[in-house]
């Protein structure tokens, strides 16, 4: 038995609460996890998971076993980062993810240049909207659009963007230019939910806070989309300052409501800081920070 390998196992399904996630985050048959973690627990005389209704739990001497086990990866991966020099010069893969319009438009031309400054390091840049977690999914540093919730991981602010309600010129001659929000519900509006359910819409903060609810003409599954047919004269369009400000410069589409716009979310650049940062990171950092903040100034309407 490879105790290293039966650790990552365990390790994965301790944390994925199942040995079926743990068997497709890994990329190995689920006999073959339930193998390993049977081989570990035998090898050591003790029941380390049991089975209830909330899925795979820990025993005390699991969760002991974890612990130290975790400490022992942690430090292995710090040897191996040191013996191929991680820590001496910029070298090696690094994964980097962000929402996918804004990784377009913005980080991929950051990326590009970052590998053309540092020939020795290999990027993977995952563009998803979906919150993409650092140890399921092996991420070193995010861009994250929105309010952080507490944690270990370290924050660079960027900047901020507008949450902006927008249409075509057309559509507004036509249709008149909404004065509040409640005129939503006599709009046609594009929205990102289903034409099935309702479409909430909020505006202000706190005390000054409004929710409107109504039914969109049109439902479409990405941003791309719903700007593309905001930009035909289909109705109003709700997206982020940097999504539409092109069009919103050339005059393509015109904002409104913005008097009841809720705060701009901020803009992080995240990344996990509990030990010591490669270099490849360290590069990447001081690398991407200002550019993507003379981006995202620029980007502001």
């Amino acid at each position: 038995m490879d105790r290293l390998d039966a650790m990552s196992v365990l390790l994965s399904a301790a944390e994925s609460g199942s040995l079926s996630k743990a068997s497709r985050k890994l990329g190995l048959p689920l006999a073959t996890v339930s193998r390993r973690v049977a081989e570990l627990e035998k090898h050591l005389n003790a029941s380390l998971l049991i089975r209830s209704v909330r899925g795979l739990e820990l025993t005390p001497a699991g969760r002991s076993y974890v612990t130290a086990a975790k400490a022992i990866l942690e430090q292995l991966t710090e040897a191996e980062r040191a013996a191929v020099g991680e820590y001496t010069e910029p070298k090696g893969d690094l994964v980097v993810t962000a929402p996918t319009m804004f990784g377009r438009l913005h980080v991929l031309p950051v990326v590009t240049r970052f590998l053309a400054a540092y020939p020795d390091v290999a990027v993977g840049l995952a563009l998803t909207d979906r919150v993409a977690h650092f140890l399921d999914d092996q991420i070193d540093v995010a861009i994250r659009i929105g309010p952080l919730p507490d944690s270990s991981l370290i924050a660079t602010r960027l900047g901020s963007v507008r949450r902006v309600v927008c249409a075509s010129p057309e559509y507004l001659a036509a249709n008149g230019v909404p004065r509040t929000p409640e005129d939503l519900s006599r709009h046609s509006v594009i929205s990102l939910e289903s034409v099935s359910s309702p479409t909430s819409w909020s505006f202000g903060s706190g005390d000054d806070e409004t929710t409107v609810t109504f039914r969109a003409r049109l439902s479409v599954n990405s941003i791309d989309a719903a700007i593309v047919a905001g930009l035909s004269g289909a109705g109003l369009v709700r997206a982020l300052s940097y999504q539409v400000v092109d069009f919103v410069r050339s005059g393509r589409m015109a904002i409104v409501l913005d008097a009841f716009e809720p705060p701009p979310p901020p803009v992080h650049l995240v990344y996990d800081a509990q030990n010591r940062l490669p270099l490849k990171l360290r590069a990447f950092i001081d690398f991407a920070v200002p550019p993507l903040r003379e981006r995202l100034a620029e980007a502001t309407l």
